[in-house]
Protein backbone atom coordinates (compact mmCIF):
# COMPACT_ATOMS: atom_id res chain seq x y z
CA UNK A 1 0.00 0.00 0.00
CA UNK A 2 1.42 3.35 -1.13
CA UNK A 3 2.87 5.60 1.59
CA UNK A 4 2.40 3.13 4.69
CA UNK A 5 5.36 1.59 6.11
CA UNK A 6 9.32 2.96 5.34
CA UNK A 7 12.22 2.60 7.67
CA UNK A 8 15.09 5.78 8.22
CA UNK A 9 18.43 4.15 9.14
CA UNK A 10 20.82 6.04 10.93
CA UNK A 11 24.98 5.54 10.47
CA UNK A 12 26.82 4.08 7.72
CA UNK A 13 26.48 0.74 5.89
CA UNK A 14 27.07 -0.46 2.57
CA UNK A 15 23.88 -1.22 0.89
CA UNK A 16 25.72 -4.68 -0.53
CA UNK A 17 25.19 -8.41 -0.16
CA UNK A 18 27.89 -9.43 2.38
CA UNK A 19 28.48 -13.66 3.70
CA UNK A 20 26.40 -13.52 6.84
CA UNK A 21 28.22 -15.94 9.68
CA UNK A 22 26.19 -18.01 11.13
CA UNK A 23 24.88 -17.02 14.54
CA UNK A 24 22.82 -18.63 17.40
CA UNK A 25 20.33 -15.97 19.29
CA UNK A 26 17.79 -16.86 21.61
CA UNK A 27 15.74 -13.93 19.49
CA UNK A 28 16.20 -12.16 16.14
CA UNK A 29 14.82 -9.16 14.55
CA UNK A 30 13.80 -9.26 11.21
CA UNK A 31 16.44 -8.70 8.27
CA UNK A 32 15.71 -5.23 6.41
CA UNK A 33 16.30 -5.36 2.96
CA UNK A 34 17.24 -2.27 0.58
CA UNK A 35 16.75 -1.04 -2.66
CA UNK A 36 18.95 -3.54 -5.51
CA UNK A 37 19.64 -0.14 -7.09
CA UNK A 38 20.21 2.04 -4.04
CA UNK A 39 24.10 3.78 -4.20
CA UNK A 40 26.52 3.18 -1.11
CA UNK A 41 25.18 5.22 1.65
CA UNK A 42 28.20 7.48 3.06
CA UNK A 43 28.39 7.98 6.92
CA UNK A 44 26.74 11.45 6.41
CA UNK A 45 24.15 9.92 4.81
CA UNK A 46 20.93 8.80 6.01
CA UNK A 47 19.13 5.99 4.26
CA UNK A 48 15.81 4.48 3.35
CA UNK A 49 14.44 1.43 2.91
CA UNK A 50 11.27 -0.47 2.71
CA UNK A 51 10.23 -2.52 5.54
CA UNK A 52 9.24 -6.52 5.19
CA UNK A 53 6.00 -6.60 6.50
CA UNK A 54 3.22 -8.83 7.02
CA UNK A 55 0.33 -10.09 8.75
CA UNK A 56 -3.27 -8.51 8.12
CA UNK A 57 -1.57 -5.36 6.27
CA UNK A 58 -4.58 -1.86 5.62
CA UNK A 59 -5.60 -2.14 2.20
CA UNK A 60 -6.56 1.42 1.87
CA UNK A 61 -4.54 4.38 1.35
CA UNK A 62 -4.35 6.25 4.48
CA UNK A 63 -3.57 10.04 4.84
CA UNK A 64 -4.29 12.33 8.16
CA UNK A 65 -4.34 9.14 10.48
CA UNK A 66 -2.73 8.90 13.37
CA UNK A 67 0.13 6.64 14.91
CA UNK A 68 0.51 5.99 18.94
CA UNK A 69 3.49 3.99 20.19
CA UNK A 70 2.54 1.81 23.27
CA UNK A 71 5.44 0.01 24.28
CA UNK A 72 6.80 -1.86 20.84
CA UNK A 73 3.08 -1.63 18.89
CA UNK A 74 1.66 1.34 16.70
CA UNK A 75 -1.58 1.80 17.44
CA UNK A 76 -2.61 3.19 13.90
CA UNK A 77 -6.60 5.08 13.76
CA UNK A 78 -8.64 6.42 11.42
CA UNK A 79 -7.27 8.84 8.72
CA UNK A 80 -9.00 9.28 5.10
CA UNK A 81 -8.35 8.49 1.39
CA UNK A 82 -9.97 10.32 -1.86
CA UNK A 83 -13.08 8.79 -1.00
CA UNK A 84 -13.76 8.77 2.72
CA UNK A 85 -13.06 8.65 6.52
CA UNK A 86 -12.40 5.63 8.35
CA UNK A 87 -12.41 4.78 11.75
CA UNK A 88 -10.29 1.44 12.51
CA UNK A 89 -7.88 0.28 14.24
CA UNK A 90 -4.64 -1.51 13.30
CA UNK A 91 -1.59 -2.33 15.06
CA UNK A 92 2.17 -2.57 13.88
CA UNK A 93 4.87 -4.42 15.65
CA UNK A 94 7.14 -2.07 15.40
CA UNK A 95 10.33 -5.03 15.86
CA UNK A 96 8.70 -7.96 14.55
CA UNK A 97 7.02 -5.64 11.73
CA UNK A 98 4.00 -7.67 11.41
CA UNK A 99 0.31 -5.93 11.08
CA UNK A 100 -2.68 -7.30 12.94
CA UNK A 101 -5.89 -5.60 13.33
CA UNK A 102 -7.37 -6.25 17.10
CA UNK A 103 -11.26 -6.49 17.56
CA UNK A 104 -12.43 -2.97 19.54
CA UNK A 105 -15.63 -2.87 21.78
CA UNK A 106 -17.39 -0.03 23.64
CA UNK A 107 -17.77 3.66 22.63
CA UNK A 108 -16.16 3.52 18.82
CA UNK A 109 -15.35 6.87 17.52
CA UNK A 110 -16.80 8.19 14.43
CA UNK A 111 -14.57 8.26 11.29
CA UNK A 112 -12.05 10.70 11.76
CA UNK A 113 -9.20 12.48 9.97
CA UNK A 114 -6.51 15.15 11.26
CA UNK A 115 -7.70 14.42 15.11
CA UNK A 116 -5.19 13.50 17.10
CA UNK A 117 -4.10 10.65 19.94
CA UNK A 118 -1.76 10.53 22.58
CA UNK A 119 -0.22 7.92 24.61
CA UNK A 120 -1.24 8.32 28.42
CA UNK A 121 0.22 4.99 30.05
CA UNK A 122 -1.54 2.31 28.27
CA UNK A 123 -4.17 4.30 27.18
CA UNK A 124 -4.93 6.20 24.18
CA UNK A 125 -6.85 9.69 24.48
CA UNK A 126 -8.15 10.89 21.11
CA UNK A 127 -9.16 14.02 20.65
CA UNK A 128 -11.04 16.47 17.76
CA UNK A 129 -10.69 15.80 14.16
CA UNK A 130 -13.84 15.41 11.86
CA UNK A 131 -14.87 14.17 8.48
CA UNK A 132 -16.00 16.29 5.43
CA UNK A 133 -17.15 20.07 6.49
CA UNK A 134 -18.18 18.12 10.44
CA UNK A 135 -15.74 19.04 13.19
CA UNK A 136 -15.36 17.34 16.45
CA UNK A 137 -15.05 18.47 20.04
CA UNK A 138 -15.17 15.19 21.21
CA UNK A 139 -12.49 12.74 23.57
CA UNK A 140 -12.33 8.98 23.25
CA UNK A 141 -9.90 6.60 25.45
CA UNK A 142 -9.14 3.64 24.07
CA UNK A 143 -7.92 0.80 26.41
CA UNK A 144 -5.07 -0.75 24.75
CA UNK A 145 -4.98 -3.97 27.24
CA UNK A 146 -8.96 -4.31 27.53
CA UNK A 147 -9.06 -3.19 23.79
CA UNK A 148 -12.34 -0.91 24.97
CA UNK A 149 -13.18 2.46 23.78
CA UNK A 150 -14.83 4.69 25.87
CA UNK A 151 -16.49 8.55 25.48
CA UNK A 152 -15.58 10.34 29.31
CA UNK A 153 -17.57 12.98 30.77
CA UNK A 154 -15.00 16.01 30.46
CA UNK A 155 -15.69 18.43 32.97
CA UNK A 156 -14.57 22.59 32.58
CA UNK A 157 -15.43 24.45 29.06
CA UNK A 158 -15.30 22.38 25.70
CA UNK A 159 -13.04 23.61 23.46
CA UNK A 160 -13.81 25.24 20.02
CA UNK A 161 -14.24 22.03 17.70
CA UNK A 162 -10.93 21.40 16.01
CA UNK A 163 -8.93 19.32 13.73
CA UNK A 164 -5.22 19.46 11.90
CA UNK A 165 -3.70 20.30 16.16
CA UNK A 166 -1.28 19.44 17.86
CA UNK A 167 -1.38 17.73 21.17
CA UNK A 168 2.11 17.04 23.68
CA UNK A 169 1.71 15.28 27.37
CA UNK A 170 3.16 17.17 30.42
CA UNK A 171 2.63 16.60 34.02
CA UNK A 172 -0.37 14.40 33.71
CA UNK A 173 -1.71 17.01 31.18
CA UNK A 174 -2.11 16.98 27.34
CA UNK A 175 -1.43 20.18 25.71
CA UNK A 176 -3.49 21.03 22.75
CA UNK A 177 -2.80 23.91 20.51
CA UNK A 178 -4.07 25.35 17.25
CA UNK A 179 -5.53 23.75 14.57
CA UNK A 180 -8.72 25.41 12.82
CA UNK A 181 -12.62 24.83 13.24
CA UNK A 182 -13.64 25.06 9.72
CA UNK A 183 -13.57 28.77 9.87
CA UNK A 184 -10.38 30.08 10.79
CA UNK A 185 -6.90 28.85 11.51
CA UNK A 186 -6.39 28.96 15.88
CA UNK A 187 -3.59 30.43 18.32
CA UNK A 188 -5.00 29.14 21.60
CA UNK A 189 -3.70 26.47 23.97
CA UNK A 190 -5.72 24.41 25.79
CA UNK A 191 -4.88 21.49 28.67
CA UNK A 192 -6.86 18.11 29.46
CA UNK A 193 -6.22 16.50 32.72
CA UNK A 194 -5.89 13.68 32.24
CA UNK A 195 -3.98 12.19 35.45
CA UNK A 196 -7.04 10.42 36.06
CA UNK A 197 -8.57 8.98 33.09
CA UNK A 198 -11.86 8.93 34.53
CA UNK A 199 -12.34 12.84 35.83
CA UNK A 200 -10.64 14.17 33.06
CA UNK A 201 -11.05 18.34 32.77
CA UNK A 202 -10.99 20.95 30.38
CA UNK A 203 -8.82 24.92 30.81
CA UNK A 204 -8.18 27.35 28.75
CA UNK A 205 -4.66 28.31 29.01
CA UNK A 206 -3.22 31.97 29.68
CA UNK A 207 0.06 32.60 28.19
CA UNK A 208 2.54 35.14 28.18
CA UNK A 209 4.80 36.78 24.88
CA UNK A 210 4.10 37.33 21.61
CA UNK A 211 1.90 34.21 20.42
CA UNK A 212 2.30 32.66 16.96
CA UNK A 213 0.05 33.17 14.20
CA UNK A 214 -3.19 31.19 13.79
CA UNK A 215 -2.37 27.70 12.30
CA UNK A 216 -3.21 24.19 11.38
CA UNK A 217 -1.10 21.54 10.27
CA UNK A 218 1.92 22.23 11.56
CA UNK A 219 4.31 19.50 14.39
CA UNK A 220 4.56 19.96 17.93
CA UNK A 221 7.49 18.14 19.96
CA UNK A 222 8.13 18.30 23.48
CA UNK A 223 11.80 18.63 24.74
CA UNK A 224 11.89 18.63 28.61
CA UNK A 225 9.26 21.07 29.68
CA UNK A 226 9.45 23.03 26.91
CA UNK A 227 6.88 22.38 23.76
CA UNK A 228 8.41 23.55 19.98
CA UNK A 229 6.19 24.39 16.61
CA UNK A 230 6.93 24.16 13.88
CA UNK A 231 5.67 25.53 10.74
CA UNK A 232 1.79 25.05 9.60
CA UNK A 233 -0.48 27.31 7.59
CA UNK A 234 -3.29 29.56 8.31
CA UNK A 235 -5.14 28.32 4.76
CA UNK A 236 -3.65 30.82 3.02
CA UNK A 237 0.38 30.77 3.91
CA UNK A 238 2.64 28.05 4.73
CA UNK A 239 4.69 28.88 6.95
CA UNK A 240 8.68 28.44 8.17
CA UNK A 241 8.92 29.71 11.84
CA UNK A 242 10.17 27.69 14.72
CA UNK A 243 8.25 29.02 18.32
CA UNK A 244 8.34 26.94 21.79
CA UNK A 245 6.42 27.28 24.88
CA UNK A 246 7.52 27.07 28.55
CA UNK A 247 4.78 24.89 29.78
CA UNK A 248 5.94 25.85 33.31
CA UNK A 249 6.48 29.70 33.22
CA UNK A 250 3.71 29.84 29.89
CA UNK A 251 5.45 32.37 28.20
CA UNK A 252 5.67 31.58 24.51
CA UNK A 253 9.30 32.61 22.24
CA UNK A 254 9.85 32.77 18.84
CA UNK A 255 13.05 30.39 17.70
CA UNK A 256 16.03 32.15 15.78
CA UNK A 257 16.94 29.51 13.44
CA UNK A 258 19.86 30.50 10.37
CA UNK A 259 18.01 28.37 7.86
CA UNK A 260 14.40 28.30 7.78
CA UNK A 261 12.13 26.34 5.55
CA UNK A 262 8.64 26.14 4.72
CA UNK A 263 6.78 23.50 5.77
CA UNK A 264 3.10 21.56 6.65
CA UNK A 265 1.52 18.63 7.16
CA UNK A 266 4.98 17.18 8.00
CA UNK A 267 6.33 15.30 10.92
CA UNK A 268 9.00 16.04 13.51
CA UNK A 269 10.69 13.42 15.28
CA UNK A 270 12.96 14.14 18.48
CA UNK A 271 15.90 11.79 18.48
CA UNK A 272 18.18 12.96 21.36
CA UNK A 273 19.03 16.59 20.67
CA UNK A 274 17.62 16.35 16.98
CA UNK A 275 14.48 17.47 15.53
CA UNK A 276 13.97 15.57 12.23
CA UNK A 277 11.50 17.27 10.00
CA UNK A 278 10.62 14.59 7.43
CA UNK A 279 8.18 15.28 4.09
CA UNK A 280 5.13 17.79 4.03
CA UNK A 281 4.27 20.75 1.73
CA UNK A 282 5.98 23.89 1.24
CA UNK A 283 2.92 25.43 -0.46
CA UNK A 284 3.96 24.85 -3.19
CA UNK A 285 5.20 21.31 -3.91
CA UNK A 286 5.36 17.68 -1.80
CA UNK A 287 8.86 17.39 -0.02
CA UNK A 288 10.64 14.00 0.45
CA UNK A 289 13.60 15.62 2.51
CA UNK A 290 15.09 15.39 5.64
CA UNK A 291 15.80 18.49 7.70
CA UNK A 292 17.53 18.13 10.69
CA UNK A 293 17.39 20.99 13.49
CA UNK A 294 19.80 21.00 16.86
CA UNK A 295 18.48 21.84 19.45
CA UNK A 296 21.34 21.81 21.52
CA UNK A 297 23.67 23.98 19.08
CA UNK A 298 21.44 27.36 18.39
CA UNK A 299 18.84 25.52 15.77
CA UNK A 300 21.70 24.88 13.20
CA UNK A 301 18.83 23.50 10.56
CA UNK A 302 20.14 21.65 7.27
CA UNK A 303 19.15 19.08 5.12
CA UNK A 304 20.33 15.79 5.28
CA UNK A 305 21.42 13.60 2.07
CA UNK A 306 19.17 10.89 2.16
CA UNK A 307 19.28 7.18 -0.14
CA UNK A 308 16.86 5.30 -1.76
CA UNK A 309 16.18 4.52 -5.14
CA UNK A 310 12.80 5.11 -4.43
CA UNK A 311 10.31 8.30 -4.43
CA UNK A 312 9.33 9.48 -0.80
CA UNK A 313 7.39 12.44 -1.02
CA UNK A 314 4.18 12.45 0.92
CA UNK A 315 2.48 14.77 3.88
CA UNK A 316 0.06 13.55 6.52
CA UNK A 317 1.31 10.84 7.62
CA UNK A 318 2.90 9.49 10.93
CA UNK A 319 6.73 8.90 12.35
CA UNK A 320 7.84 6.96 14.93
CA UNK A 321 10.77 6.63 16.58
CA UNK A 322 12.28 3.16 17.81
CA UNK A 323 16.03 2.08 18.70
CA UNK A 324 17.94 4.53 15.94
CA UNK A 325 14.82 3.62 13.17
CA UNK A 326 12.57 6.28 12.18
CA UNK A 327 9.66 4.29 10.82
CA UNK A 328 7.13 5.85 8.35
CA UNK A 329 2.94 4.95 8.73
Amino acid sequence: MAGLQTLLRFGARRLLRRPRPTLHKVKSSPRLPHDADAEPAPSTALYWSKAPVFGTIPVRIMRAHTVTLVDTTAWLFGGCDDKDCGKDVFCFDIETMQWSRPEVIGDVPPPSRAHTATAVDRKIVVYGGGQGSTYYDTVYVLDTVMRRWTKPIVAGANPPPRRAHTAVLYKGKIWVFGGGNGMTALNDVWTLDVSNTGKMRWDEVQTTGRKPSHRGYHSANLAGNIMIIVGGSDGKDCFNDMWCLNLDTLRWTKLIIDKSYRRLSHTSTLVGSYLFIIGGHDGTVYCKDVLLFNLSNGLAGHQRRTVSSSRNQRHLHSSQYHRSRIVKL
